[in-house]
C-alpha cells in the first residue's frame, strides 16, 4: 500500500472504461515507471493535437477533418485531465506526508 494509503489512479482504463488504480510504495517500481512513460506521451499527443489545432483553425479544413479533429482532442483532453487528477491526487498526498513527519 502506498505511503499515504491512497492508490495512484493509472492513466489508462480497464475493459469496461472503468478506472485503474495501483497500490504501492515503491514509485520507481515497474508499474509506476510505466504509468509515468504513458501519462509523457499522453502529454505530448496532447502538445501535437494542440499544434495541429491551431494550424487547422488558421486554415480553410474541410468538416470531416475538423470532426476528426475535435475526436482526436476529446480524448487527449480525457488522458490530460487523467493525468492532472492522478497527479493532483499525489501532490496532496505528499504534502499530507511531509505535514505528519
Amino acid at each position: 500500500m502506498t505511503a499515504s494509503n491512497e492508490l495512484r489512479l493509472l492513466p489508462w482504463t480497464g475493459p469496461d472504461g472503468k478506472p485503474c488504480f495501483l497500490s504501492t510504495d515503491d514509485s520507481d517500481g515497474y508499474m509506476s515507471r510505466l504509468a509515468d512513460n504513458i501519462e509523457s506521451v499522453q502529454l505530448g499527443t496532447a502538445t501535437e493535437l494542440l499544434d495541429q489545432a491551431i494550424d487547422m483553425l488558421a486554415a480553410d479544413t474541410a468538416p470531416d477533418d475538423m470532426r476528426l479533429l475535435a475526436k482526436n482532442l476529446t480524448g487527449a483532453l480525457r488522458d490530460t485531465l487523467r493525468v492532472a487528477t492522478s497527479r493532483g491526487h499525489r501532490l496532496d498526498s505528499r504534502s499530507t506526508d511531509h505535514r505528519l513527519r
